[in-house]
């Protein structure tokens, strides 16, 4: 059908760069270039992630005391932060003023 259409209509329907019968883009040196670079890129990633700087033994809890350490931190932090309590003899003492219904 693609050919059909190239020899009949002389052309690309609608817009030439999208849809489905799109015309297809000329692969360049440059692209070329790019795409073996970001394959080396890659490649060198999982060259690294392959080869860890930790045993597993080591790794095992290797952060619990400085997570541990930072969580009482953050805790703490927001404790001080909470106002202090209030009472409701703080709230109505201002009504103690006098009391003349008590025997004093």
């Amino acid at each position: 059908m693609f050919l059909t259409n190239m020899l009949l209509r002389k052309g690309i329907p609608g817009r030439q760069w999208i849809g489905k019968y799109r015309r297809p883009r000329v692969v360049t040196y440059q692209m070329k270039m790019s795409m073996i670079k970001r394959l080396e890129i890659e490649a060198e990633t999982e060259y690294w992630i392959s080869r860890p700087y930790m045993t597993k033994q080591q790794e095992h809890r290797h952060a619990a005391e400085r997570r541990n350490r930072e969580f009482y931190e953050l805790k703490a932090r927001q404790v001080a932060k909470f106002p202090e309590h209030k009472y409701l003899e703080d709230h109505l003492n201002h009504l103690n003023v006098t009391k003349k219904w008590t025997i004093s």
